[in-house]
């Protein structure tokens, strides 16, 4: 039974992160409590290099658990066979009237969001059967700062979501920190580490409400809006000033980086630094600008699609107003809205220092006049650093609202 043929709203649904597995399921317990009719669903992730993944599913006086096997070991692979048409299910399920998905300790957000925007079960996306009304992300104060500024990786932590997950600790901490409406903030730390802690989070999340329990959305929050590659890189506005020994440097640049030299210069980005999200202008890919982001000693460099000015960029009617802005105040008569933009928090290196670094990385005025068909010639470090997606979980891919192997 769909929303659409019972004449019903969309149900709302909540979304929990974090890294704290016991303060996710009492913050997933306060929800469920705090609303009759609501359905929690949780899927454990701990076996799933095993193809194997462990749900369970509250409702009422229902509580029961389905292993679930997978024929490929990933995140996107329960997204898209069970986690995607269990949402459908439960919005067409007489008695539900709100959903909370407590998101594994590996599991980030915002590709949860995406998803059910994007991803269509049968005909339709699960974003047409579920409204969401909120992003809850839980921060341990006496471990959170540690997780996001340290070196660990989710295989040492046993906390994988597939064979080949690389993923930090700090890449995964600061990705459900970013993209919180809501920060619940649990346990207790030194007032040093209190204090670091709240710098840091007044820089990477400065919009999000902060508080120490279940809350309200605030009004204006993204509500699981993802994140325009090429628009604003922070929602809010974070702090201008250095607090704590933590500041911020936001680098740009209207000419391109030179692909070796920007390759060099990535390791400023890895010492010192707590994130660094941007854009990037790479001169031997002219046409398609590059996405970054660094935490704690992760880095990854990925497409952000194409620019506008490119010969197979998307039409000016078909981006956001934000996009437009931006591309309006910066477009140059030949390179149109090409351009780098790279948001960095600093913790121990100087802002002065890595912008340095990245000047130093971009074309020089030579380089820059011997045109674009020099450019092509340079070896580019950046061509392999794309992986491909899960050959079973393309994006394009529709999924049956029935499918998934179920073991009771």
């Amino acid at each position: 039974m769909d929303p659409e043929t019972t004449g019903t709203t969309r149900v709302p649904l909540t979304l929990i992160s974090g890294l704290v597995p016991a303060a996710t399921a009492d913050l997933a317990e306060q929800a469920r409590a705090a609303r009759p009719g609501t359905a929690v669903v949780h899927h454990d992730l701990r076996e799933i290099r095993g193809g194997v993944v462990r749900r369970r599913l509250r409702l009422g006086d229902r509580d029961e658990t389905t292993v679930l096997e997978l024929a490929h070991g990933c995140v996107s692979c329960t997204l898209r066979e069970d986690l995607l048409p269990l949402l459908r299910r439960l919005a067409g399920t007489p008695g539900v009237r709100h959903i909370v998905v407590r998101l594994d300790e590996a599991m980030e957000p915002e590709p949860v969001c995406w998803a059910i925007r994007h991803v269509l079960v049968g005909d339709r996306p699960v974003s047409d059967f579920v409204a969401i009304d909120g992003v809850h992300t839980v921060l341990d104060r006496g471990s959170w700062l540690a997780d996001a500024t340290g070196d660990d990786t989710l295989e040492e932590r046993g906390l994988q979501a597939s064979q080949d997950d690389e993923r930090t600790v700090a890449q995964v901490a600061l990705s459900q920190a970013e993209f919180a409406d809501v920060l619940v903030l649990t346990g207790t730390a030194d007032a040093w580490t209190d204090a670091k802690t709240a710098a840091v989070l007044d820089r990477v999340a400065p919009a999000a409400l902060r508080t120490s329990r279940l809350a309200d959305v605030p009004p204006d929050a993204r509500r699981g809006e993802v994140t325009d590659m090429h628009g604003p890189l922070l929602h809010g506005e974070p702090p201008l000033g250095a607090d704590c020994g933590v500041a911020t440097l936001l680098f740009t640049a209207q000419r391109p980086f030179h692909p070796e030299r920007l390759h060099d210069a990535l390791d400023v980005l890895l010492d010192g630094v707590v994130r660094t999200r941007g854009r990037v202008w790479v001169a031997s890919q002219p046409d398609m600008a590059l996405w970054l982001e660094s935490a704690g000693g992760g880095l990854g460099v990925g497409h952000a699609g194409p620019w506008l000015d490119a010969p197979d960029g998307p039409a000016w009617t078909d981006v956001s107003p934000e996009r437009r802005t931006l591309a309006s105040l910066r477009w140059h008569p030949v390179f149109g809205d090409r351009a780098s933009e790279i948001f960095v928090v600093t913790d121990q290196a100087t802002p002065a220092e890595i912008e340095e670094a990245l000047s130093g990385a971009l074309l020089t005025d030579a380089e820059l006049a011997a045109g674009q068909r020099e450019w092509l010639t340079y070896d580019d470090p950046f061509g392999a650093w794309h992986e491909e997606p899960c050959e079973e979980t393309d994006e394009t891919q529709d999924v049956n609202v029935t499918s998934g192997t179920e073991k009771q």
